[in-house]
């Protein structure tokens, strides 16, 4: 029995460290925000090929709010519950116009200070061209987006543009 006991509590253990990680990247993940383009147009912007960080995240930017980030954008803090997308489209030049193409991704970010207490309340996650599944975040990167919004009221360096 003793020596079953000593094979039996390095593989619990391994099991325990596997699905404590595993549960806490998924309790981590911001779902995907069904209906967003329904969702109030707060702006776009342009990443041209000019700019140096064009490769990464040139295209066009196109940011969404639901309604509770609509009261954050009037009043300067957002409450529990808002969600903003940051749809980034690529884009070609066509005969001096630049219609849209693909979706290179869509950037969300979620307000909940419980879940997301180590990030200011806001959990922040990246979804792959139109996919709703895959992922193109990592816990550092998180830790990157965090670090940025930071600087900013409430974590979020968009306005409104009215």
């Amino acid at each position: 029995m003793k020596k079953y006991m000593l094979t039996m509590l390095p593989i619990i253990g391994f099991i325990i460290v596997i699905s404590l990680s595993f549960s806490h990247t998924i309790e981590y993940e911001v779902p995907y925000p069904e209906g967003y383009r329904t969702w109030t147009h707060v702006k776009t912007g342009l990443v041209g090929p000019a700019n140096p960080n064009f490769l990464t995240s040139g295209g066009y930017h196109h940011i969404y709010a639901n309604e509770k980030a609509m009261l954050g954008y009037n009043t300067g803090i957002f409450p529990e519950g808002s969600v903003l997308v940051f749809d980034v489209i690529n884009f070609k030049e066509q005969n001096g116009n630049f219609p849209e193409t693909d979706r290179k991704q869509l950037d969300v970010m979620l307000k909940d200070s419980t879940r997301y207490s180590s990030t200011g309340g806001w959990g922040y996650d990246e979804f792959r061209g139109d996919s709703h599944t895959e992922r193109n975040i990592t816990q550092a990167v998180r830790i990157q987006c965090f670090n940025c919004h930071a600087k900013n009221e409430d974590y979020v360096f968009s306005m409104f543009r009215k």
